[in-house]
């Protein structure tokens, strides 16, 4: 096969075909992306405005709700575009750019949620010492690292994967440029950097998942020994929301990135990707919302100040 002209352009296949059924998908996925860039951005608006909510629990939270925005952002409105005008192709440099945005996001996401695990085993299990155990400065430092660390997974691995001489066969059977699905377009012996890839992957997924399984089971321990059913009540309706979106999150990544080679399918990478790009994001403020008091009476505190507010201006 010859060697394919690394100046024009690949094209993405996409999700969907033009059809009724498929029409409908399309509407639906964009409504629950829409809803999720929505909801995601008045969770950082609810922490920023309440007082109540400047506490390092919720300002991680609140890195979340940015890097669930990013990560929509990075996918949907190509994906819409390409569908909506038919306009398929993307260049290199984008292509680029939508692997280094979409690992950067999915590794930093890794490394704040194993952040959040450690913030509620100190607010469980050393609750006396929560302002030194789960300071300002340090919970500043776990954020900047989770970026930082996710940006250079990011770099490295597109940087890698786009040094690749691809193939003619430049179609993507995806609708994003994702590592792995480029991979199989390239004209040269890639084994050795899979290898590299999937050891990158576990490292970015297992280290942080075990930090998280630690810091459960030492929180579990200590709500079992506790006294008052409110206090346990509290603990767990706290760490049940977390458990939630690690669950969601680590259970796509698992699938897609850890799976041995032969038994992946373009389709069903497809619809998990669908998942955990579109789908878990708009759960995450969902789940923090309904179970969290906290963030109910800043919503509840918002409405009412909208009512006060902007409706008599309206009506009037």
């Amino acid at each position: 096969m010859n060697i394919w002209n690394t100046t024009s352009d690949f094209i993405l296949l996409g999700l969907f075909n033009h059809t009724e059924a498929h029409l409908f998908l399309f509407v639906m996925v964009l409504t629950i992306a829409f809803t999720s860039l929505v909801g995601n951005a008045l969770m950082i608006f609810l922490i920023h405005q309440d007082a109540r909510l400047h506490t390092p629990m919720y300002f991680l939270l609140s890195q979340l709700s940015l890097m669930d925005m990013m990560l929509v952002s990075t996918v949907v409105p190509k994906m819409a575009a390409g569908y909506l005008t038919g306009k398929k192709t993307i260049s290199l440099a984008g292509c680029g750019l939508q692997i280094f945005f979409f690992l950067m996001l999915g590794a930093g996401e890794c490394f704040l949620l194993a952040a959040m695990s450690y913030d509620r085993y100190v607010a469980v299990c050393h609750p006396l010492r929560y302002p030194v155990l789960m300071s300002w400065q340090l919970c500043l430092r776990m954020t900047v690292g989770s970026w930082f660390l996710g940006a250079a997974d990011g770099l490295m691995q597109a940087a890698a994967t786009l040094s690749f001489p691809f193939c003619d066969a430049h179609e993507i059977n995806h609708f994003f440029c994702e590592a792995p699905t480029l991979l199989r377009l390239a004209c040269a012996d890639t084994v050795v950097f899979e290898y590299v890839m999937y050891i990158c992957c576990v490292l970015m997924l297992l280290v942080p998942f075990s930090l998280i399984l630690i810091s459960y089971s030492l929180i579990l321990a200590a709500v079992l020994q506790m006294h008052s059913r409110e206090a346990r009540k509290k603990a767990f309706t706290t760490c049940s929301s977390h458990l939630c979106v690690v669950g969601l999150f680590y259970g796509a990544a698992i699938f897609i990135y850890m799976r041995p080679k032969s038994y992946r399918s373009a389709n069903y990478d497809k619809l998990v990707s669908v998942f955990y790009t579109i789908f878990t994001p708009v759960l995450n403020p969902l789940i923090y919302s309904l179970r969290n008091s906290d963030v109910k009476g800043a919503l509840r505190k918002l409405v009412q100040w909208l009512d006060h507010r902007v409706v008599p201006f309206l009506t009037f």
